[in-house]
């Protein structure tokens, strides 16, 4: 895959566009985790010390196409010390616009015409522009205005961290370093059939975990308690781990669980086999079983995938403690230089941060479903459109 991007292109006195992602997390009006900001400032310090004249739009949760300011992307702009736009489709402020300037546009998901990807709102969205660039990987897989509807009206490039996460994605999946381990847990089989199945075809190891993994468990005849699963995923499981073994790769699910009497954050933890789960517990983090196998399998491979936590990681200290020890294996193992390792998803990126590894891991990913979509293979519209015919 190659993308048209920034090289060559003389970009001062033009107006840009930039899309990011800011779908950050705000808490009280302020930011608790800026990753994804940090991540997109090398393109914005880029395009402003080109000379260019930056436009900023982005989105924050779901106001449903409403001007709902719970939403509103002000608090980003005053974390960046950028001045702020408060309406997307005002473009009143390019005339007093200088080379290397930025601002940031309000919620571009106030507009119904956003998600619908339509026409009108995306030419709106797009005038007084000169120039559109892309830098939100983890929205490219969805085809809005902002990251397909402006690429019609605009000569249009993908941004650094773009162009990043698709070389850096793409390397792991078509040349890894054997052994393969990947590890996926999170909420639902159902939504993560097309990923593991992909993963399984260059993966010499899969572990399963979470209400994921749990699934996985009561496919084979576990007791599962009162937990989250997915009892009409049942043959699907069972499908996947049959074209695994098809694929040589070998298949783990979970040995123990940290379990509850409520699925509630203060909840008293008990550890407990998989057999031995009774039929009011209710399963909330992965267990230290589990937690030592992963450790030795990860230390067994040269390269680790990792997308989603094995248990409720931001119900800390009590239930962090199955994602935090992955993270930790992880972070050591490629520390030391045995393995090289690719972490993707918004909960699975927040416990590395929570865990103080961040740094320690050789590719984060913004991305969550793009992540799991480019993985899987499924053409990414925001990316599609950046490709060099």
């Amino acid at each position: 895959m190659k993308l048209r991007t920034l090289s060559g292109i003389d970009l001062r006195g033009k107006y840009v566009l930039l899309r990011d992602d800011f779908n950050v997390q705000i808490v009280d009006g302020k930011i608790t985790e800026g990753f994804r900001i940090e991540r997109s400032m090398p393109t914005i310090d880029y395009l402003r010390n080109a000379g260019a004249r930056v436009a900023i739009v982005s989105h924050l949760g779901r106001p449903k196409g409403t001007r709902d300011m719970k939403y509103s992307l002000r608090p980003i702009a005053e974390y960046m010390k950028l001045p702020f736009i408060d309406d997307c489709l005002d473009k009143k402020f390019l005339a007093n616009m200088h080379d290397g300037d930025v601002v940031l546009l309000e919620n571009v998901r106030f507009y119904p015409g956003e998600e619908e990807n339509n026409a009108e709102f995306a030419q709106k969205l797009a005038a007084g522009f000169d120039v559109f660039v892309n830098d939100a990987f983890a929205v490219s897989h969805r085809a809005h205005a902002s990251t397909v509807g402006v690429t019609a009206f605009l000569p249009s490039y993908a941004g650094l961290l773009l162009a990043s996460e698709i070389e850096n994605i793409t390397r792991v999946m078509e040349n890894p370093k054997h052994p393969v381990l990947s590890i996926v847990a999170g909420s639902k089989v159902s939504t993560k059939i097309g990923v593991l199945r992909a993963l399984t075809r260059i993966s010499d190891t899969i572990i399963v975990g979470g209400a994921l993994g749990t699934t996985f468990n009561y496919a084979l005849g576990a007791p599962v308690g009162n937990s989250l699963y997915e009892p009409d995923q049942k043959e699907n499981a069972l499908a996947i781990m049959e074209y695994a073994r098809e694929n040589n790769c070998r298949f783990l699910v979970p040995l123990d669980k940290g379990v509850g009497p409520v699925f509630e954050p203060n909840a008293p933890r008990t550890d407990k086999d998989i057999a031995d789960i009774a039929p009011d517990d209710v399963i909330i983090d992965g267990g230290p079983k589990t937690a030592e196998r992963d450790a030795i399998e990860i230390g067994r491979a040269a390269t680790v995938i990792w997308n989603g936590t094995v248990g409720m990681a931001e119900w800390q200290p009590t239930w962090a403690f199955g994602s935090f020890a992955i993270a930790r294996a992880i972070a050591d193992n490629t520390r030391s230089g045995k393995i090289e390792s690719i972490v993707g998803g918004g909960d699975t990126v927040a416990a590395l941060d929570a865990c103080g590894v961040m740094d320690d891991i050789t590719y984060v990913s913004t991305g969550g479903g793009a992540f799991l979509e480019f993985i899987e293979g499924r053409e990414l519209p925001g990316i599609a459109v950046l490709e060099e015919c």
